[in-house]
């Protein structure tokens, strides 16, 4: 389905931000490697921790969910053997189930979204497997991927981070249930290092314990450790809050959105202090944030690398600001369920936006009087790119059609839902 976006001059309401997708498909995958039952609160829906739910179920996780929250049932260090898994198009939960497929026999990961998830490459997380004696069949570093792990003892690992840290962080979801002590060594840059602490909180919450240097780039994993059953609380999510935060930026507006910690880990949370670089009136008290914006936006330069899922939200607003901004260190976003470089700023300069890119920075010259919108724009069935392309489209002269927007579900669902709530005129057709 697609979506038409209408010039929006302002938004009023308040919100709760959803839940995190990154935090509930890592509690999700600690409670099915736990001998016990764990309980996560406040889960979030979307494909990519659906994706998670179903995959853990065929492995042999027991769940039991309702309107609060979800029981699992875990499985420990032996997955069921099942014949094929289907992810659909959530490559975090590909990753992190390649290591935990190590644990089996023979596991065949599915390619149904050819054309996303399909050209990701997952090369380097394949190398490192291999270091520990896992056989792995692939299409050059591409799905269709089968993992045939037989039993991996631990050793020495090194693992390349300058395209993902997701390769990191499913060594670390594995290494602990191996039998004998791991080193893991980061080579190169190491992309997105905040998400990284993020596995390492969660894994703590799971009794696991990691010692890691300062930098993320040398980690010791004692083996034979067992994840505990635990009670966990997923958090308000930054990544999807950004886009209607960003549209309230760019807006006259009154917008509160709830739910989104000071303290979190999550890298995204810059978004708050970058809009506050623009001169965006806003607060952010109490786990609440409130903007109260005029439309008004001034240019920034920030690096992009430590909240890699909120910059192009931050882009979608700068195309409004007054003078050049320029968000460097992004090259990872080539990486994604699309080139999040080329192909957005390609529909950006569509809408009348004018932007530049590099191979690591997106470049914006601010149009604070507007773009001129009219025109049918491709997502690229990439959810990121929907939401931060609908942020342009309210303040479009012209109504902005975005080609397949239903996409958006893959990590928030109700975004358009919220937006109509806070006033936005957004329609499928």
């Amino acid at each position: 389905m697609d979506v038409l976006v209408n010039n929006t001059p302002s938004l009023a309401g308040e919100i709760n931000a959803l839940s995190s997708k990154n935090y509930t498909t890592r509690y999700l995958l600690v409670g099915a490697l736990a001998e016990g039952t764990s309980t996560i609160y406040y889960p979030a829906h979307s494909e990519d921790s659906d994706a998670m739910r179903r995959c853990i179920q065929e492995l042999g996780a027991e769940l039991i969910e309702d309107e609060e929250k979800i029981t699992i049932t875990g499985f420990g260090a032996s997955p069921r053997q099942v014949s094929e898994l289907n992810v659909g198009n959530a490559g975090a939960v590909l990753r992190f189930l390649m290591g935990i497929a190590a644990l089996g026999e023979e596991i065949h990961f599915v390619n149904t979204y050819p054309e996303s998830l399909g050209k990701r490459p997952h090369q380097d997380l394949i190398d490192a497997l291999e270091q520990l004696g896992v056989e792995v069949e692939h299409q050059d570093g591409r799905l269709p991927i089968t993992i045939r792990g037989g039993k991996p003892q631990g050793g020495a690992i090194r693992v390349s981070g300058s395209v993902s840290s997701q390769y990191l962080s499913a060594l670390l979801f594995l290494t602990p249930l191996l039998p004998e002590d791991s080193t893991i060594e980061v080579l190169g840059d190491l992309k997105s290092k905040v998400v990284v602490g993020q596995t390492l909180e969660v894994l703590e919450q799971a009794g696991i314990t990691i010692h890691a240097d300062e930098n993320y780039m040398f980690f010791t994993v004692p083996g034979g450790q067992k994840y505990k059953p635990a009670e966990y609380t997923v958090q308000g999510d930054y990544p999807g809050s950004a886009a209607i935060l960003a549209a309230a930026a760019v807006t006259n507006s009154e917008v509160t959105v709830t739910r989104l910690m000071e303290e979190s880990k999550q890298g995204e949370r810059a978004i708050v202090d970058v809009l506050r670089m623009m001169e965006v009136p806003l607060t952010h008290e109490n786990n609440t944030v409130t903007i109260k914006g005029n439309g008004r936006l001034k240019a920034v330069e920030f690096d992009g690398d430590a909240a890699t899922d909120a910059v192009l939200a931050m882009v979608a607003a700068a195309v409004f600001a007054e003078g050049t901004s320029r968000f460097y260190n992004v090259e990872n976003l080539r990486y994604k369920e699309c080139d999040r470089i080329t192909d957005y700023l390609t529909e950006l300069a569509k809408a009348g936006a004018k932007v530049e890119e590099k191979q690591a920075e997106i470049i914006v010259h601010g149009r604070p009087e507007g773009v001129e919108g009219g025109v049918e724009i491709n997502a690229h069935y990439d959810h990121r790119v929907i939401m931060a392309l609908t942020i342009v489209g309210l303040r479009a002269k012209q109504p902005i059609r975005i080609k397949d927007a239903h996409h958006v579900a893959k990590s928030y669902p109700g975004y358009f839902d919220h937006l109509q709530t806070l006033g936005a005129n957004v329609e499928w057709v």
